[in-house]
């Protein structure tokens, strides 16, 4: 699993590198989360605009990373793909993560706020 994080505008913006996240990189997913965003920036966007496939266990992995984040810490996601955004939709995931067209919009939120 590659991970890439970097903090800006107050956020700490992880990239997937993958264009999979399904049950044979699930767990490296989670594992890999909790170490990018420890710290104690409030927000994280999670840029996926590489991820072209999401399974039922990358979906699983990417509710824990939330989890992990704990109380108030939010997890954006920015750039998903058609197919991607329909498994966020279907399983009305979709209510519990702010979705963004891309990472900009995401980015330009927070100035809005």
């Amino acid at each position: 699993m590659n991970l890439h994080a970097n903090e800006t505008n107050g956020a700490i913006l992880v990239t997937v590198e993958e264009a999979r996240i399904d049950a044979a990189c699930a767990i490296q997913f989670k594992d890999q989360m909790r170490e990018v965003t420890e710290g104690e920036t409030n927000r994280v966007i999670v840029d996926m605009t590489k991820v072209n496939f999401l399974d039922s266990s990358g979906l699983g992995a990417v509710v824990a990373a939330k989890k992990q984040l704990g109380t108030g810490r939010s997890m954006e996601l920015a750039g998903l793909s058609d197919t991607v955004r329909k498994v966020f939709r279907l399983t009305r995931m979709d209510s519990i993560f702010p979705i963004h067209d891309d990472v900009q919009s995401a980015l330009d939120q927070a100035h809005a706020e």
